[in-house]
């Protein structure tokens, strides 16, 4: 081993336990990859950049584009919105018909976006049917990735895979040509997912106040005549800087103020909504001339026939769910941060925090002190009146969990005018007439030039984390191959599997790339198994194609750890789900695709 090649498994090795620990958003750890290769001399200052402009890198940019003019348009919505009329159907029928539904539209659109719908719908089935959304979301996050895995522009993987094995001299994989083994995984998982139903936990309908446990921690507070916080401002009192105790609203002469400072003098009849814990509020009922939950409607008060700003009734008022998205504009901030950063009639609740590596249980945070921040998978809970919750969808990639009426209406053309693009798309790339990036971008520019795409939506929505991701991951796969690190790799793999069947030689790669992908993300181990792959082939004297789809295959199919794939990330929490849900049943369809894998590729070898 040269120090050159030392130098890159170090970075290497330091990537992927940035991966796994998530210590950094992974378009963090995209720039230092390119920053310390740059600097160890490791790629030349042009290729430490090609990422930006690799064809993959720019398609993938594309379909994301499409994938949001899908889902503004209503096509994704449209295209499933007849899976509630199944409701009457017993679960063991309505799960497959969901999961082949996931896995269709996914072969074609961003499987995030697609699951994201899925998530809407299955949430909404759940709250007027008490169809368990537990039975559903893994199912259909395992089989949103499996369509995926159907066709070339299905997942970023398949894309960046293909690109990377063209640079190092393969063939190019043609649009459909590994589809009918793609269909045969897929015809498996969704027989044995639907057997293992049963196994997957129960939650029926929840009420988000409950679930929060809002109604042991908001409190209000009506200052009484004679009351020691009277004609004193906030500041001076010992609410104001408890760590325990957080204001959300005061509400004075028929008027709410959200969130209010430090410098506001509190008045006789104020009344104060708080949030706090048990031992907060022991101490409130002992404080003198405090009236604590005097009235149940925390609101409180009559409309009067006045000019002013009326105090909207508690039944005009919802709690809403919001799910992170990476990319969402909230991440990185604490609940203190959101109270003060948010428009006035939203105020954040509480927070709670998804499973990770380093945190095993779902954490719940309603304290303003707690330095915990945002980060992809988060919900936050928030209090605002219905009628400005379409204020909410201005916020850039969140997902509301809850469904209201008349959120968003669809043009009828736009959504048969973005169909017909996307299957124009896939029609010259399937074709050959066009490649899939030129394709996807003649598509978004077909969008934008019809007024059906708004630069200002892609700006927010786009997922800019996968794209510095492709970026910086790139270069480090150029690295592996300056340095001779990816020869060396498959050498010291020649030498365990010399003289060995193919079945063990793809089979071998096939395991090992599969693991790695339930830690470091799928496009990563991709990028950094497709070399190896290569090498390990040429070697061998062996057709790169069944080397080439072990790993792109294997990279998508991280079913035993909610990490590995975001779908997987945003459904662990949501789902009630625990990590043996997915390390059991998961694992088990893992190790039922990694011997029919072996068993397939071996014959296309």
């Amino acid at each position: 081993m040269t120090f050159e090649m030392g130098l890159v498994f170090l970075v290497l090795f330091i990537t992927i336990i940035l991966f796994a620990l998530e210590v950094f958003p992974v378009d963090k750890i995209a720039f230092f990859i390119i920053v310390s290769l740059t600097l160890l001399g490791l790629v030349k200052p042009e290729e430490a950049i090609s990422g930006f402009s690799n064809s993959a890198t720019i398609a993938v940019l594309a379909l994301m584009i499409l994938a949001i003019a899908m889902e503004e348009n209503g096509v994704i919505t449209w295209l499933t919105s007849g899976l509630g009329k199944i409701k009457a159907f017993p679960l063991f029928i309505i799960a497959p018909v969901f999961m082949i539904v996931t896995a269709s539209i996914s072969a074609f659109i961003s499987t995030t976006a697609v699951v994201i719908v899925f998530i809407k719908i299955i949430n909404q089935l759940s709250d007027r049917f008490n169809i368990s959304k537990s039975k559903l979301l893994l199912p259909i996050s395992f089989a949103g990735i499996l369509g995926g895995s159907c066709t070339l522009m299905g997942t970023s993987t398949n894309l960046i895979v293909n690109s990377v094995s063209q640079n190092l001299g393969a063939p190019a994989l043609r649009f459909f040509e590994f589809t009918s083994i793609g269909l045969i995984f897929l015809a498996v998982s969704v027989v044995y997912l639907t057997l293992m139903l049963g196994w997957l936990p129960w939650s029926g309908k929840r009420e988000l106040g409950n679930d929060y446990s809002v109604a042991d921690y908001i409190t209000s507070v009506r200052i009484k005549s004679g009351s020691q916080l009277v004609n004193k401002r906030l500041e001076e009192t010992f609410l104001f800087n408890n760590p325990e105790i957080s204001i959300l609203k005061l509400i004075r002469d028929n008027r709410i103020h959200n969130s209010p400072g430090k410098y506001i003098t509190l008045k006789e009849n104020d009344q104060l909504l708080l949030m706090c814990n048990i031992m907060s509020l022991s101490k409130l009922s002992d404080s003198q001339n405090l009236g604590l939950n005097e009235q149940n409607n925390w609101l409180g008060v009559d409309h009067g026939a006045t000019g002013e700003e009326m105090v909207p009734k508690l039944e005009e008022r919802v709690f809403v769910e919001l799910l992170m998205l990476p990319g969402a504009a909230l991440l990185g901030k604490t609940l203190g941060n959101l109270r003060g950063y948010m428009q006035q009639d939203i105020v954040p609740v509480a927070i709670k925090k998804r499973k990770t590596l380093t945190n095993v249980k779902e954490r719940l945070v309603r304290s303003s002190s707690d330095k915990l921040v945002l980060k992809a998978g988060d919900r936050l809970l928030v209090d605002v009146s219905r009628e400005n919750i379409k204020s909410l969808e201005a916020i850039e990639n969140i997902v509301l969990l809850q469904e209201f009426d008349s959120l968003k209406t669809h043009s009828r053309f736009g959504r048969i005018l973005s169909l017909a693009v996307l299957g124009s798309v896939v029609a010259l790339a399937a074709t050959g007439v066009l490649s899939i990036m030129v394709s996807a971008l003649a598509g978004v520019s077909i969008l934008l030039l019809t007024n059906n795409l708004n630069l200002d939506s892609v700006y927010k929505k786009v997922n800019w984390q996968i794209f510095f991701l492709l970026a910086g991951m790139i270069p480090l796969g150029i690295a592996m191959h300056n340095t001779g690190a990816d020869m060396w790799i498959s050498e010291k793999l020649l030498g365990l599997l010399v003289g060995q069947s193919k079945t063990i030689i793809i089979g071998s790669l096939f395991f090992i790339t599969m693991v790695m992908s339930g830690v470091v993300s799928n496009n990563a181990t991709a990028i950094i198994m497709t070399p190896i792959a290569m090498a390990l082939a040429g070697g061998l004297n062996l057709d790169y194609k069944p080397f080439i789809l072990a790993v792109m295959f294997a990279a998508n199919f991280s079913f035993f750890t909610p990490v590995g794939y975001q779908t997987n990330t945003l459904i662990y929490g949501i789902g009630n789900y625990k990590f043996k849900h997915f390390f059991i049943i998961g694992g088990i369809l893992s190790l039922i695709l990694w011997v029919l894998a072996t068993f397939l590729l071996v014959r296309v070898a």
